[in-house]
């Protein structure tokens, strides 16, 4: 089920986007769930408890505003889709510093809606989680590589660092870097970084959900040009 959150502080505005949404989910036949949140602080403590695929964020409410709600989103949620409304087309670019998708403008017009929420279901079939299987004294194990931080490789080692933990197995990092989707980038030696997980490049070092990890001067390039491909997306 599609798990959808509205953040605004205009019932009008709300009522005026979910009465789109739903139509269009309805008329494509897919299950779907809204929430409503007034301000960003409620937003915030339900994230907490709970991840939703697409998230309408208004920019200009009282307390919190919409872009710090989305900086506080993104400390957990990676993968959450955010678009911003807003009244004020001056706004658009802050959307880069939170990987927003898109943004809506106010008073919306119904195929602005449709068109955003659109590109919206194809993003989220574009990150559907992947597996990768390893062998281990247990047995067969599968790693989400969605949920995949990094892969860290020591001797004949390898550790997958997760938003759950880490899992360690016998594998050469070459081997398994030519096994991984392309959003996984070869930052060091002993380093493949997922591109979704980066918080900050500078210097000879990332940060990656808020760990430094070395860069050498090998992979700096390339590094530096995927990662500002993500910030554009």
């Amino acid at each position: 089920m599609l798990n959808i959150a509205i953040c605004d502080d205009e019932n009008i505005q709300t009522n005026s986007l979910k009465k789109v949404v739903s139509c269009y989910l309805e008329l494509k036949g897919i299950e779907y769930k809204i929430n409503e949140f007034s301000n960003g602080e409620a937003l915030i403590t339900a994230i907490n408890k709970n991840s939703f695929d697409i998230i309408f964020l208004d920019i200009e409410m009282g307390g919190i505003n919409g872009v710090e709600t989305a900086k506080e989103i993104r400390k957990t949620q990676k993968h959450s889709i955010i678009i911003f409304v807003t009244a004020y087309s001056d706004f658009v670019f802050q959307g880069y510093e939170v990987k927003a998708l898109n943004y809506i403008l106010k008073p919306y017009k119904d195929e602005k809606i449709i068109q955003v929420l659109q590109s919206a279901l194809d993003e989220l079939i574009s990150i559907q989680d992947v597996f990768y299987i390893i062998e281990t004294k247990s047995g067969t194990q599968k790693i989400n590589l969605s949920e995949t931080c990094y892969f860290v490789s020591d001797r004949r080692k390898v550790c997958a660092v997760t938003s759950h933990g880490n899992i360690e197995f016998y594998e050469k990092l070459n081997i398994l870097e030519n096994q991984l989707p392309s959003f996984f980038i070869r930052i060091h030696q002993r380093y493949l970084v997922n591109l979704n997980y980066i918080n900050a490049v500078e210097g000879k070092s990332a940060t990656v959900n808020g760990e430094n990890l070395p860069v050498s001067r090998t992979y700096n390039q390339n590094l530096v040009i995927a990662f500002a491909k993500t910030l554009l997306k």
